[in-house]
């Protein structure tokens, strides 16, 4: 048996096992899509002001370039005005089919 003793010692040359993926940003996709089923236009509007927030305060903070596939934080926030736009012009439609659905 001591012949196997150095077989469950870390070995510094392979180094540590990368970690198990964590699919954390699935669970928010699917939190943020429930959220956006329930409340429609409104949550729309709410997380689209929030990011219009948060891209004018970093763009004002100097971010240039996003991570957002659209890239230019201008174009960012073009795209979120959009819909926040759409958004809210939409909430009284929802609402009128809401009352008329439940009335």
């Amino acid at each position: 048996m001591s012949g196997y003793a150095d077989l469950n010692r870390y070995d510094e040359s392979v180094g540590d096992p990368a970690p198990p993926f964590d699919p954390l940003r699935l669970c928010v996709f699917t939190t943020v899509a429930l959220i956006a089923c329930v409340l429609g236009p409104v949550a729309v509007l709410a997380f689209s002001v929030i990011a219009i927030a948060g891209y004018a305060r970093a763009r004002r903070a100097g971010l240039l370039r996003s991570h957002c596939k659209l890239g230019d934080t201008r174009l960012v926030l073009a795209y979120l005005t959009v819909l926040a736009v759409a958004s809210a012009v939409a909430i009284p439609f929802w609402i009128a089919l809401w009352i008329h659905v439940l009335g």
